[in-house]
């Protein structure tokens, strides 16, 4: 499911703002953007998303800054500096130009002058990073389970349609054979086989009734189908158990459409297959 989310702490100097983006994906994927001076907030970032998102593709932005005066410190290399313009009068001499260097260009030279950072403490800058992703966490959770609200009522709607194909489906199946079977009889007549042994046409019957029979895999889809609820109702992270769920459920579904020789069936299948799909799609929402 999508969620976003931002958190910040502040502490000792510093302050680490977090930002989260969650997006749909079949497995956990934690996606981070960090500077190398930062690289050691990877595992605690990876620790904490891990332990608050099961299932998902995680944009995760961090920030360090110091708030502590004086953080940053200009050094200069004032012999550096006397070196370069000694340099530069000996090239100038050489050449015949006389002209020095100014004061902006001996500066603009590297090493003449460098601005420093605040040694930053790690351990702090850590504990603050849990901080700053745990609130941006609790944020994702809420924009997450407002869409999972609708994501279960959109999956209810499909299942219970899902449901109502499969007991109109379980209605015909008796009818095909008591249909073949007329059929079979109307041919006959037709060809003026009056006299086709009674036994024989009820072996003939009882066949292709065995052919067909799909009772088995109505009963699965049912359970499939109950158990769904289930996991619609339930706490916690059910994505993956509904995403194997589905996979069954179309097994099921492709079985009844290559067994049942029947016109009703075959466009009842079609319209289960259509829903199945519709909720395999969204099950990928779920975490």
């Amino acid at each position: 499911m999508t969620g976003v989310g931002a958190g910040k702490a502040a502490g000792d100097g510093w302050e680490v703002t977090a930002e989260l983006k969650t997006v749909n994906h079949r497995f956990l994927d934690v996606n981070l953007r960090l500077p190398r001076n930062l690289a050691f907030l990877e595992p605690v970032a990876r620790e904490r998303i891990s332990a608050g998102i099961t299932r998902g593709h995680v944009e995760v932005y961090l920030n360090v800054m110091s708030t502590a005066g004086g953080s940053r410190e200009v050094v200069t290399d004032p012999g550096l500096a006397a070196a370069y313009a000694k340099a530069a009068e000996e090239i100038g001499a050489a050449a015949g130009i006389r002209e020095r260097l100014g004061i902006g260009q001996l500066m603009a030279l590297e090493g003449v002058v460098t601005l420093t950072e605040r040694e930053m403490d790690q351990e702090t800058v850590a504990a603050l990073c849990g901080e700053a992703l745990s609130e941006a966490l609790e944020q994702v959770k809420r924009t997450r389970a407002r869409e999972g609200a609708h994501l279960k009522e959109d999956l209810k709607l499909h299942l219970d349609r899902a449901a109502a194909l499969r007991e109109q489906i379980l209605a015909r199946a008796p009818e095909v054979v008591t249909d073949y079977r007329s059929r079979l009889e109307s041919r006959l007549a037709q060809l003026g086989a009056g006299g086709v042994d009674p036994q024989r046409l009820a072996q003939e019957v009882a066949l292709m009734a065995d052919r067909c029979a799909i009772d088995e895999e109505l009963a699965r889809l049912d359970s499939h189908i109950r158990q769904m609820n289930r996991y619609l109702e339930a706490e916690g992270p059910e994505g993956k158990k509904m995403d194997f769920l589905i996979q069954e459920m179309n097994r099921e579904a492709n079985t009844i459409g290559s067994k049942a020789s029947d016109a009703a069936i075959a466009q009842a299948v079609v319209d289960l297959k259509s829903e199945i799909e519709k909720m395999r799609e969204q099950i990928q929402n779920v975490e």
